[in-house]
């Protein structure tokens, strides 16, 4: 498996089968991506929610790759409106695709359609429990803040063994509460995500992962650069 980041919340995950999936992937307009979009290629695409810095290029990539995209019920129906190939959810469920589970799980924030000429409400934000083809079980918090399912639910239920974790804090949890989520998740590897993007989710990395190691020893924190990758 390999994970890779490209800047913000976007990730593309490998899977040792060669599925090939992609997360919010916001590429074009983001000035930390490492890729263009004509250079991704993905199977599946799991959107949060319906926030421009994570919907991001997600037609540009449809059209072009033929993914399906994942995503909560009212993005859905916008997408399949446009005439692509979607798999609608909501909170809770999972579905199937291919040999891979992926459930969508709450998450702490607003989720409207800022990307067309007026806003409009864009259904719930979440993040993703995606459980791989040997097992592994990860998670994509999307935007969010600090909540007690993370600790009642996706740990005691899910026990993903890595997360990605946002820490930019104003839009999202920062630092000392993503902490926090790692001491009550209790995974194996954190990722932080969602920071450094812009000035005003400015953080250092270093900092969240001194925190994390006084809270929780047992939870490694990978820094990856944008275009880095994490493999197991």
């Amino acid at each position: 498996m390999n994970i890779q980041w490209l800047g913000h919340s976007a990730f593309l995950i490998t899977t040792d089968e060669n599925l090939r999936i992609l997360i919010d992937p916001f590429i074009s307009n983001n000035p930390t991506a490492p890729v263009t979009v004509e250079e991704l290629y993905a199977d599946v695409i799991l959107v949060t929610h319906g926030h421009n810095d994570h919907f991001g290029d997600t037609m540009e990539l449809i059209n072009r790759t033929g993914a399906l995209v994942v995503c909560n019920h009212e993005l859905s129906i916008y997408l399949s409106r446009q005439g692509f190939e979607t798999l609608g959810m909501n909170i809770g469920g999972t579905v199937q695709v291919q040999d891979i589970n992926v459930t969508m799980v709450d998450a702490k924030h607003s989720s409207d359609f800022d990307f067309v000429d007026e806003v409009s409400a864009g259904g719930s934000a979440a993040g993703f429990i995606i459980e791989l083809e040997d097992g592994k079980k990860l998670y994509h918090a999307g935007d969010t803040g600090l909540f007690s399912d993370m600790r009642n639910v996706i740990s005691h239920i899910y026990s993903p063994q890595i997360a990605m974790l946002p820490i930019g804090d104003r839009y999202t949890m920062g630092p000392f509460e993503a902490a926090i989520a790692a001491e009550w998740i209790d995974p194996e590897i954190i990722i932080p995500m969602h920071y450094n993007t812009y000035p005003a989710i400015e953080q250092d990395p270093l900092n969240y992962s001194d925190l994390v190691r006084k809270s929780n020893r047992d939870v490694e924190v990978v820094i990856l650069n944008p275009g880095d990758s994490y493999k197991e």
